[in-house]
């Protein structure tokens, strides 16, 4: 059994940490809010640490689940940071879905302390965080990955390695990108049916066998129907994804307009009040256009 830390308790990361410990790791683990990290202690038996810092000395891996850019940056450097705390021969983990670039330069920081470092976004939600079945797109070199894999394997079902720092987020975009175009076509396609009087559930519980079958429509398509949003990813973070990828898009030329299109209605969900509605929200648009 290995050594770990934890930093960032979320939704996500919440879950994940406690999959190591329950796999039989030593875990140590550090929040912004210290009543939830010693609450997590005191719930899986690991330690909850009073900093970044303290939490990662000792460590063999430090797995990070925040929230954006600077978020990870502010755990990261300084006195109390991670990185001070990160011990010869040890990794970095970032499972924040950040940018391109914050992994890379990251990756140049641990390199330049003689540290590891990889970037490895995960997907699945909330749902597959608690039941241990992520998809995991890692970045970084494959010495430090094979290192790192039987760790992430605690709740991780799909663990790839995709190529150098960056390859992980880079891959995680594309995974956005899908999902946006998805949502909102299977949004256009429940609304759609309940206006021509359909049988929804028959509807959708019969596509979702054939050519139209995606993992949002087989999780999202009933609650949909029925206006339930209050769960899963929240439209706020959502959107924060895709601006990460319409950025890293305007750098690499490669055209999104489905994407672009599609965020700016996401951004009519928040204005509607729904920032932290679940993504399948995207049909309220179509119920309610003002």
């Amino acid at each position: 059994m290995a050594t770990y830390a934890f930093l960032g308790l979320g939704v996500m990361g919440g879950p994940m940490a406690g999959h190591l410990a329950k796999k039989g790791h030593d875990v140590t683990v550090w929040n912004r809010t210290a009543a939830k990290a010693e609450a997590w202690a005191k719930e899986h038996g690991g330690k909850a640490a009073p900093s970044a810092r303290a939490a990662a000395e000792g460590a063999e891996a430090v797995f990070m689940c925040l929230g954006n850019d600077d978020d990870v940056r502010s755990v990261v450097y300084g006195e109390d940071g991670a990185l001070a705390g990160l011990g010869d021969g040890a990794l970095l983990v970032d499972h924040t879905t950040a940018s391109a670039d914050l992994a890379r330069e990251l990756d140049e920081a641990c390199r330049k302390a003689g540290r590891g470092f990889l970037d490895a976004p995960v997907s699945g939600g909330q749902a597959g965080a608690v039941n241990g079945v992520l998809t995991i797109m890692v970045g970084g070199e494959a010495a430090a990955f094979s290192k790192a894999e039987p760790g992430m394997q605690a709740y991780g079902r799909t663990i790839t390695h995709m190529g150098p720092a960056g390859a992980g987020q880079l891959a995680k975009m594309v995974n956005q990108i899908c999902i946006a175009g998805l949502v909102q076509a299977l949004s256009e396609a429940v609304n759609f049916a309940q206006k021509a009087g359909l049988d929804t559930d028959k509807v959708l519980a019969t596509i979702s066998k054939g050519a139209a079958q995606s993992w949002q429509m087989e999780n999202r398509w009933k609650t949909m129907a029925e206006n339930k949003f209050d769960f899963g990813f929240a439209v706020d973070w959502m959107r924060k994804d895709l601006g990460i990828c319409l950025e890293e898009a305007k750098r690499n030329g490669a055209p999104l307009p489905v994407t672009a299109l599609v965020d700016q209605f996401y951004r009519q969900v928040q204005m509607k009040g729904g920032n932290r509605f679940d993504t399948s929200s995207l049909i309220v648009n179509l119920r309610d256009p003002g």
